[in-house]
């Protein structure tokens, strides 16, 4: 028998729903050992405002907590969270949280890493450059090729969209696809999708960067010089790749149902279209990593985290979703 899956969640920004949406996990039974990396007082008091009626006690490495209770690895906050009220001298203690998940999963403590959402903009007014999870997880496992891939259901079966670039200003986005780059992401994607996902010949598409793809050049050349090449490089070596495909007919469900994966050339070319069919439920995964990393497919919420009404009522339909998928992942990995 499989040893039951040790899952790391991190808790993501004190001041947002981050931590609510680590309690409601207990809502379930899950087929796996759960332990949330936080500040132990801030899921106490949120476990209060939620009328959560669960147990929280330290996580002690090799030792299973008794019945009922939500393990918690403790990382102290620096000042007192305020819900809906983030403040950069907690930056730190996030990042500490994310340093500490990613090494137990690096030397084999923790099966996978599930994260609550992160404010950006915070951590980097606390003078810590930071784009996001996928490229600090990146840099922390050394993964030299790393893709952002959310998925969801939806009427039509699982919607993947992974990006060719990811937290930049729109106006960064051309310069930033390259030939090399875009090889690198259509390899990872396939390779992955094998590899997580157990797909045997994965079936992927590629939108263009320009309204209609291009238009045979009077809307834009990237198509045609760069874009197109690499398809076509990419799928000599076997891959069974398409596009480049203007991204308003790419999202259309008859065109989407026919592939396993649809790279965006950027974040709202493709993140807008899933989240539309599945927001709520879908989940984010890092490809590329030697780890297993899924999050949420939201931010933090910090309107819903400062009002306790809306906080008890807020869907956790995504965490519970990345935890599925963790956990599954996590299990095809496995000796």
């Amino acid at each position: 028998m499989r040893p039951t899956p040790l899952i790391a969640v991190t808790a993501g920004e004190p001041a947002g729903i981050g931590p609510d949406l680590c309690l409601r996990l207990a809502e379930r039974n899950w087929n796996a050992r759960l332990v949330l990396l936080g500040d132990i007082e801030l899921f106490r008091e949120r476990a209060r405002r939620l009328g959560a009626g669960v147990r929280l006690v330290p996580y002690v490495a090799n030792r299973t907590a008794a019945s009922g209770a939500i393990e918690v690895m403790h990382f102290p906050l620096s000042v007192p969270a305020v819900a809906g009220q983030p403040d950069p001298a907690n930056a730190r203690n996030v990042l500490a949280i994310l340093e500490a998940a990613a090494s137990g999963c690096m030397r084999g403590e923790f099966a996978a890493m599930v994260t609550a959402p992160v404010h950006k903009s915070i951590i980097n007014a606390a003078g810590v450059p930071f784009t996001g999870h996928t490229e600090f997880l990146a840099q922390r496992t050394g993964a030299a090729n790393v893709v952002m891939m959310l998925a969801g259901r939806t009427a039509q079966g699982w919607l993947r969209v992974a990006l060719a670039t990811t937290h930049l200003p729109l106006s960064a986005v051309p310069e930033a696809i390259t030939q090399d780059g875009l090889e690198r992401t259509l390899r990872t994607v396939a390779q992955e999708l094998v590899a997580k996902f157990d797909i045997a010949a994965p079936r992927i598409a590629v939108c263009g960067l320009n309204p209609h793809a291009g238009e045979g050049g009077y809307l834009g050349r990237e198509e045609i010089d760069l874009i197109d090449p690499v398809v076509a490089m990419v799928r000599n070596e076997g891959v069974d790749v398409t596009g480049p495909l203007p991204a308003d007919t790419a999202f259309v469900p008859a065109t989407a149902q026919r592939f396993d994966c649809i790279v965006a050339m950027y974040h709202d070319q493709g993140l807008p279209a899933l989240k539309q069919a599945s927001f709520g439920h879908g989940v984010n995964i890092t490809l590329g990593l030697p780890i297993v990393r899924t999050s949420v497919d939201h931010g933090t919420a910090l309107d819903l985290a400062a009002d306790g009404a809306a906080a008890r009522n807020a869907d956790p339909g995504s965490m519970f979703s990345a935890m599925e998928l963790a956990i599954e992942l996590a299990g095809r990995r496995a000796p």
